[in-house]
């Protein structure tokens, strides 16, 4: 096992092995977007496999790797795509797998959205955490953030700061301008299966009643009722009830993990976002991700001088 530092010399906690599923799980559902039937299968997948996503309804069953490098903008979601190979709305099944540190899967899914289920993480984790967790035989990769780093504006932004002592570390900080039913909030987690299992995962995707108005008028999300997600009008949740105080900042701590988990390692640090949204998050995954291939080849390069002056 490795050990790594922080700035000062600080030692974080050793790098795990990576994981991946015991056994084969499923998820079905509709998809927000589309309203169409959608099946996700979680496959064991080999060492240094990654997670792929697979359109197992296309002819050519065509291969997406979840990276950042295959992330494209939308609106209120995450999509990736490699060809063929398109997925809308992935952050609540990338945050579930993250979370609960599976490494290596083949997610089977029989259409382009996966399923919205009742907007959170939920299901997902409780099928992945049924399904079990095999340690395999090589060290997971880890970025530890070595210094700060922001993305954004002072009216939103997403910032990486180093840990105190080797903890992975997740916040939001939610603050409208407009007038709107949700009050300013915030939330934040010292990230691990359990915590986001209990404090994380059931956080549910939100919308005012005028944006579900909005969208329902524009011919969208048509088969969507007020206890498929959170509606929240002037007296709070319209047909439904909270299920945490301060539950729509912890969605967006959710979408946050999800979005960041695309850099492709384990992330060592604290990471804030004021008022992001998605693209800032994948800004975010972008330049963590870079931070981690430039690690990568300082590693090599000093482990070549090493090798040549012996």
């Amino acid at each position: 096992m490795l050990e790594l530092l922080l700035q000062g010399g600080r030692s974080v906690k050793n790098s795990r092995n990576e994981h991946t599923i015991a056994v084969s799980c499923e998820v079905s559902g509709r998809g927000y977007w589309s309203g169409k039937e959608v099946r996700v299968i979680v496959h064991p997948a080999a060492l240094g496999t990654g997670v792929r996503l697979i359109r197992s309804d296309l002819p050519a069953i065509p291969v997406c790797e979840a990276l950042v490098s295959r992330r494209y903008d939308a609106s209120l979601r995450t999509n990736l795509a490699n060809g063929e190979a398109k997925f809308q709305m992935v952050e609540h099944l990338m945050a579930a797998l993250y979370a609960l540190e599976i490494d290596n899967c083949i997610c089977e899914i029989n259409a382009e959205e996966l399923p919205s289920l009742d907007g959170s993480s939920f299901e997902f984790a409780e099928q992945l955490g049924a399904a079990g967790l095999i340690v395999q035989a090589a060290p997971r990769k880890q970025l530890v953030i070595r210094d700060r780093y922001r993305i954004g504006t002072k009216d939103g932004w997403v910032e990486a700061v180093p840990s105190h002592a080797g903890e992975s570390y997740f916040e939001y900080q939610l603050s409208f301008d407009d007038q709107t039913p949700i009050a300013p909030q915030a939330f934040g987690v010292e990230l691990s299966p359990d915590r986001f299992i209990r404090e994380v995962a059931s956080a549910r995707t939100f919308v005012t009643r005028a944006q579900a108005d909005e969208i329902r008028g524009a011919g969208l999300a048509s088969h969507v009722t007020n206890q498929d997600l959170l509606v929240i009008g002037p007296d709070g949740p319209v047909e439904n009830e909270y299920r945490f105080r301060n539950e729509c900042a912890r969605h967006k701590t959710l979408d946050l993990i999800g979005d960041l988990s695309l850099a492709g390692v384990d992330l060592i640090g604290r990471f804030t976002s004021f008022r992001g949204g998605h693209n800032l998050n994948g800004q975010m995954a972008s330049q963590l991700a870079e931070l981690a291939a430039q690690e990568k080849h300082d590693t090599q390069s000093a482990f070549v001088k090493q090798r040549k002056a012996a």
